[in-house]
């Protein structure tokens, strides 16, 4: 009796934590034709010509594009190199480090836990990971010594503020406060990516017991909150992170080029993140970070914030499933009623001002942003990455755009603006 309810709970269990099958079945993304997508391919030609332009004067190494409409890729292609050094040519399936294009990905497994149950937004994170029990607030900093001086903050820190970047918690070494990189640096805090022997769960209680930027909900802060709450969905689901998104999200959207870590398979569709140097490209050094993080050392930290590599398919396919309201291949991964919340304004007048607000994984485009141009129509969400990558859906037209590079330091780059401009401009029906 006692081992078949131990079964039962076990298979309970699982079915909890398992993805849905849903009544619909939208297709998975394939190529066809422009005008089966009400796109004009005159028009997408334009693209062609602002990323053959970029690469042949110099301004990119490479670029990698992909557009699709109504659940059809209409244009993806490749231009320029993987790897100068090498004279390695670009392909459309190369593989990109995606910095913060993670985020999204981290904010959909968070609330693919909340529709569980297994916690509410509004939850003190301290409520799971207690070390953030009684934040402080930065009051004074000596540049001197790097000694400081907190005051009690008015609140907690909240699931919902590390979502949305309003908690308070800053971004060490990319933070635009000199102080928090200071703070951040001593006390060993892992921003972003690393090789070194290292979990998210040891990072983040450091992180823990340092000041704040603010109080919790006063302002937008861009933060590491996202790798507070990778550590929180190993809390809850019982997981590793990585684990985690592999088996609930990862492979029922047949995402198979998404990693933390690339397999030895992949490794050599790896882009090389290159710098300009006068009228050359060249590898991008060793700085805090070393850039061949996704393929060598420890591969122990998973960083919900910015630890992802990715290609432009899979990437859109994790888009189109938003596009279809949580759905994808007859897989449920969220409900549209999930989906309808998180597309709505989470920081009021916090974020973006008139043009844009911020949802509680994208950033989202309002009325005044669709009538200033170029940002596509209301309710456009879209994010970018550390490395130069950008990426939109289009609820309304049911488009999406994304666009890979892969560069640090200084760039004279249009195609952040120029991309979304023109795939818009190609609708054609």
């Amino acid at each position: 009796m006692k081992k078949t309810l131990t079964f039962l709970l076990l298979a309970i269990s699982c079915l909890a934590n398992a993805q849905t099958k849903s009544s619909k079945k939208s297709p998975l993304l394939k190529e066809a034709s422009a005008e089966s997508a009400g796109m004009s391919k005159e028009r997408l030609a334009r693209i062609d010509s602002m990323c053959q332009q970029v690469v042949s004067s110099g301004k990119l190494p490479g670029v990698v594009a992909l557009v699709a409409r109504n659940g059809k890729i209409v244009y993806h292609k490749a231009f320029g190199m993987a790897d100068n050094g090498s004279n390695r040519q670009l392909k459309k399936d190369d593989i990109f480090r995606i910095a913060s294009q993670t985020k999204a990905i981290t904010s959909t497994a968070v609330m693919m836990l909340w529709e569980q149950g297994k916690f509410r937004l509004d939850d003190p994170i301290s409520k799971y990971i207690p070390e953030f029990k009684n934040p402080q607030v930065l009051k004074t900093f000596r540049y001197q010594d790097t000694s400081y001086t907190t005051t009690p903050a008015t609140g907690e820190i909240t699931i919902r503020q590390l979502l949305t970047h309003t908690s308070g918690i800053g971004y060490g070494e990319i933070d635009g406060d000199e102080r928090f990189k200071m703070i951040y640096k001593k006390a060993g805090v892992t921003d972003l990516f690393t090789t070194e022997n290292i979990s998210i769960e040891e990072s983040v209680k450091k992180l823990a017991k340092l000041p704040l930027h603010h109080n919790p909900g006063e302002k937008y802060t861009y933060s590491e909150g996202l790798d507070v709450l990778g550590y929180l969905i190993e809390i809850v689901s019982g997981e590793p992170f990585d684990v985690y998104l592999r088996k609930h999200l990862f492979e029922p959207l047949g995402m198979n080029d998404t990693w933390f870590y690339l397999p030895q398979d992949k490794a050599s569709r790896l882009v090389s993140i290159q710098k300009a140097e006068g009228s050359k490209w060249t590898a991008y050094p060793t700085t805090f970070y070393d850039p061949q993080y996704p393929v060598k050392g420890a591969k122990r930290f998973f960083s919900g914030g910015a630890g992802l590599s990715s290609t432009a398919k899979d990437y859109a396919t994790f888009l189109q499933m938003y596009l279809n309201e949580g759905e994808l291949n007859g897989v449920r991964i969220l409900s549209r009623t999930t989906i309808q919340s998180m597309m709505g304004n989470q920081t009021g007048s916090l974020y973006g001002g008139d043009n844009a607000y911020y949802g509680l994984a994208f950033g989202i485009v309002t009325e005044k942003g669709e009538a200033s141009g170029g940002q596509g129509s209301a309710g456009t969400f879209s994010w970018g990455g550390y490395f130069n990558t950008q990426y939109f859906a289009d609820p309304q037209e049911k488009i999406i755009g994304i666009i890979l590079k892969q560069t640090q330091g200084p760039v004279d780059d249009p195609t952040s603006w120029m991309f979304r401009q023109l795939v818009e401009q190609a609708v054609d029906d």
